[in-house]
């Protein structure tokens, strides 16, 4: 763009930035470069790429992008969303400490303590709602604090500000994962977070059909630093893969906005149905992050867990379902309804769900672009089977 894109609102900056035609021969979408290895001039003259894991033009749109939209500096893509936290946990050494949240993606509890712990990285589950409790978990060798907020499933909102005062005092990094939010309605490395982390395999994909990850950092020597765990690791993604993620990126705003206004009005209705004992969502006044969240997001998002009674009544509502997709994953253009104890916790043991409030009564809904009236209408159905 000829003007400085940060003059433009996020919506607009999602569809033009410096990749938004090609510059060759002016095509409205970014070129798929399949290729694996490049051509160099001479011994002497090498040129930007040279091997296709340590760069690629199309992968390079996708970080470019991703870094834009998030405020950042540098983004970097990667095979998935755990390929992105896992490699940015590689910044950590032996002998280092982690204070992480305790209502955790289930796949970031099972690498935090099945991987972390044989590489003799130590960590500290902390509720990270609580600022208290957070800064009494930090040791002399604490060198990262991870959050999740809105958390996964249970929806808590961490107060990301206050924590990221506590990590500069102690000189560790932030990492957050932003991913039930998107750079759309939260932009965490506004508030000082020094690495942002998706599954862009949800609301930034969109449609359930690929598997990748992206992070974003703001300060270049920590760019640097990832950029050569990216390169070590190797477990970056395919330009196939890159150009989908900018493809759906393209109505990110569009789906958020039009998810949210749903998912609002479907946790509403929530609270009044007898067969519901409880609602997490940070849309609804009574949630106890509420005011906290509208201070430092945009909007409530599309994703709402709910409790039913017991695991017999969960199963009569998945059973009775129809318009959801009863699946693991979330951000789709359909809704799903996912089961956490079996599905994205299930690497979380039973006293550990527990304790986390994940109960064998509650499922998580993200919302997609249905009617409103049509999801309530099929959840009430659904609900009638376990009066």
């Amino acid at each position: 763009m000829k003007n400085d894109s940060l003059e433009y609102s996020l919506q607009t900056r999602i569809l033009h930035h410096k990749h938004k035609t090609d510059p060759t021969n002016g095509a409205v979408s970014v070129p798929i470069q399949h290729a694996s290895t490049f051509h160099q001039e001479g011994l002497d003259s090498f040129g930007k790429y040279d091997y296709a894991r340590s760069g690629n033009p199309t992968r390079e749109a996708l970080e470019d992008t991703i870094a834009q939209l998030e405020n950042g500096t540098a983004g970097f893509a990667f095979a998935s969303g755990m390929a992105a936290i896992s490699t940015t946990f590689m910044m950590l050494s032996s002998g280092d400490h982690l204070v992480i949240t305790e209502d955790v993606y289930g796949g970031t509890f099972r690498f935090t303590t099945e991987v972390l712990t044989k590489l003799g990285i130590e960590h500290t589950f902390v509720d990270m709602t609580k600022v208290e409790e957070v800064k009494q978990a930090i040791q002399p060798n604490t060198k990262m604090i991870y959050i999740e907020t809105p958390s996964n499933p249970t929806m808590k909102i961490t107060p990301i500000k206050a924590i990221v005062d506590l990590a500069k005092e102690s000189g560790s990094l932030t990492v957050l994962d932003n991913t039930f939010m998107t750079p759309v309605l939260q932009r965490p490395l506004d508030l000082g977070v020094d690495v942002v982390v998706h599954s862009a395999t949800k609301f930034i994909g969109g449609h359930s059909d690929v598997i990748a990850g992206l992070a974003v950092v703001k300060d270049s020597a920590l760019a640097e630093k990832l950029g050569f765990l990216q390169n070590s690791f190797g477990a970056v993604l395919g330009p196939q893969d890159c150009w989908l993620i900018l493809r759906g990126m393209k109505t990110m705003h569009t789906r958020m906005e039009a998810s949210t206004k749903t998912a609002a009005e479907i946790a509403q209705w929530l609270t009044t149905h007898p067969a519901v004992k409880h609602v997490y969502y940070p849309g609804l006044k009574d949630h106890p992050g509420f005011d906290l969240h509208q201070a430092q997001s945009d909007s409530p998002g599309a994703v709402l867990s709910f409790e039913l009674v017991d695991r017999e009544a969960v199963k009569k509502v998945v059973d009775a379902i129809e318009i959801p997709v009863f699946a693991v994953s979330l951000g789709a253009v359909e809704s799903i309804l996912s089961y956490p104890a079996l599905m994205s916790h299930a690497a979380m043991p039973a006293h550990e769900r527990e304790k986390r409030g994940i109960s064998d009564g509650l499922l998580r809904l993200s919302v997609g672009l249905e009617k409103s009236e049509d999801l309530i209408k099929d959840f009430d159905q659904a609900f009638n089977q376990t009066l």
